[in-house]
Order: C-alpha cells, then structure tokens, then sequence
C-alpha cells in the first residue's frame, strides 16, 4: 500500500531534482572509495600534522606512485624538522629515485648539522651514489686500506735508491665531500693517488734506511701533494701501517746485467776466435797455392835446359856444375833441418 502511495510521489519528481540525487550519490561513493581505501594514510598524515588533501592521493594513484612511500617519507622529514614537499617527493620517485634513502640522508644531515637541502641530496641520489652512506661517511670517517686486498695485493712495492726493495701498506682516512660528490672521483682513485705518493717517497730516498727510520715522512710528503682533488672525498690522515723489507732488487739487476755482459763478452770472443779460424784456412790455403805455383815453375826448368842444350847456350861442363850446386844445396838443407822436421832422412 506504502509503495503504491509513493509512486506518485516519484513521478511528480523533477529530472533536475534526480539528477542531483543522482551526482550526491556519486561523490558520496567516490569519497567513500577514498577513504576506503586512502583513509589510513591520510589519518596518518593529519595526526603527525602533514596536510595532504584527498584529492592529492587520487593524483597519486592516476601517476601511479606509491602513496605509502610518500606519506611515511614525508612524515619521517616532518617530525625530524626537515621541510620537504610532497611534490618533489612525487617527482623523485617518478624519476625512479629511493625518496626513503633521500629524506633519510636529509634527517641525518639535519641531525648532524651538515648543510644538505633536498635537490643536492635528490642529485647525489639520482646519480647512482648512496646519500645515506654519504651523509653517515661524512659524520663517521670512513678508513680505506692502501693496497686495497680485494685486488689481490697485499703491498705498495717501491725500490729506494740504494737498491733496497720496500714493501708498504697505508690506511687512508677520508670522509665524504657532498659538494664534490656528484662527479667526484671514487675510491678507487684515492688508492691509486696515494699509491703513487708511497712509490715517488720510497724511490726519492737515498738509503731505504731513511723510510725505516722516519715512515712517517710517507705521510707528511702524501699529504702534502693534495691528492683529494677532484674526489667525492676529503683525506684526514694517512697513517703507515706496516713498512717491510724486500729484495736487494739493485744487487739482483747488477748480477743479471754482469750476466748478460759476460755472454756479450764470450760472444764476441767466439767471433773473434771464428774469424781466426777462417784467416788460417784462408792461409793455409794461400800456401798451398803458391806452393803449386813453385811446382810448376820448377817443372819448366828441366825444359829450359833441354832448350839451351840444343841451341848451345849450355854445354856439358856447365850443366855438371849446375848439378854439382844442386847437390851441395840440398846437403846443406839436409844438414840444417832439425830432427824429426819433414824431410830429415837421418833420423830413425
């Protein structure tokens, strides 16, 4: 009977009058998801006195960021005493940055009463650097060994100008640089610079005595060439830890090099010794040589006496005598020669 009575009612009803029925409800079913499902964190916020409309979650949701990460960083900032806006906030997390580690840093910083505001520490960020680990470095010096032992060396090896290996180890002080951390140099090259400096002091000394005596002139002379510059760091101390004798790296090159002129030294001579070899050869076969040469010219001679017996420049008392010279030549040869020379038919 009731809904019969109310039918007239709705049909006397304005389209104008159901159409505002109409939107209520649909705010009322939009504020309603809101509050299902933004209503937590936006009590959150309003109770830690962070005023973030309702409206500000939606967007968040349309850009799809992480409202939770928003509201507890910027609660964490506030309740630290840290400004810091949700926008930048919304922006640092679109640009895929850690927005805890960022407001995290600023808190510390804050604390530790190091200037840092959110788009130096949203860079340092951005730019592939731990800023937490920064603004901590910066608080609590950090200590880099020198080699480092992940590299696989244990020592700085340098040779003094006696000869004497040096074997070093150093450990490096530095805490962080925040106004050079965005493209400052690693730690890597503090090792590397300070490296060098251990290098150049050893091989500057005149005795390895001297590093032995006073290793703390490594330090001061390291130190003193600023090798800091340009880095993400700022060097406090470096202390010495340990300086150990090597090898007599100067005696071990004398002994190679003596070596090495001792072969020079024999091969030279064997190219002597070659060459005389070759220039007796070369004699030995001179002397055979001319030796054939004699032959033959003395084989002329009984020709040339044949000759001068026919024509008559020779006669028979004078060909005797030729002989008669020959056979007192070849006695006194015969009687010059030693014993046992080539020859000598007298001895045996």
């Amino acid at each position: 009977m009731q809904q019969l009575m109310l039918w007239p009612m709705l049909a006397e009803t304005s389209p104008l009058t159901i159409a505002i029925a109409v939107v209520l409800i649909l705010v009322a079913l939009f504020i309603l998801i809101l509050v299902l499902n933004f209503g937590n964190l936006w009590l959150q916020a309003w109770s830690s006195k962070c005023r973030v409309p309702l409206t500000a979650f939606v967007g968040m949701w349309l850009r799809k960021v992480n409202p939770r990460v928003i509201i507890e960083s910027l609660i964490m900032g506030t309740k630290a005493g840290v400004q810091v806006n949700v926008d930048k906030l919304e922006a640092h997390y679109l640009a895929r940055g850690n927005v805890r580690n960022v407001v995290q840093a600023l808190v510390a910083a804050n604390k530790a009463a190091i200037p840092l505001n959110f788009e130096r520490a949203a860079a340092i960020d951005l730019a592939g650097r731990d800023v937490l680990d920064a603004v901590r470095t910066s608080v609590l010096p950090k200590v880099i060994d020198c080699p480092n032992p992940e590299v696989g060396r244990s020592t700085i090896d340098a040779v003094s100008k006696d000869g004497i290996q040096l074997k070093a180890r150093a450990r490096v002080t530095v805490r962080t640089n925040l106004d050079q951390l965005v493209g400052g140099a690693t730690e890597d090259t503090i090792v590397a610079r300070v490296g060098e400096g251990i290098v150049t002091t050893i091989g500057s000394a005149q005795t390895h005595k001297e590093i032995l005596e006073n290793p703390d002139q490594i330090s001061k002379r390291v130190l003193e060439k600023g090798l800091d510059a340009g880095t993400a760091y700022e060097i406090l101390s470096i202390d010495t830890a340990d300086v150990d004798v090597g090898e007599n790296i100067g005696a071990k090159l004398q002994a190679e090099q003596a070596e090495a002129d001792k072969r020079i030294a024999q091969a030279k001579a064997e190219e002597r010794r070659a060459m005389a070899v070759a220039r007796e050869q070369e004699m030995h076969a001179l002397a055979q040589e001319n030796r054939a040469k004699v032959i033959l010219a003395e084989a002329e001679i009984p020709k040339a006496i044949a000759d001068a017996f026919r024509s008559g420049n020779l006669g028979v008392i004078d060909y005797y005598n030729l002989r008669n010279i020959q056979a007192d030549t070849a006695m006194r040869e015969s009687i010059g020669r030693r014993p046992g020379e080539a020859g000598d038919t007298t001895s045996g």
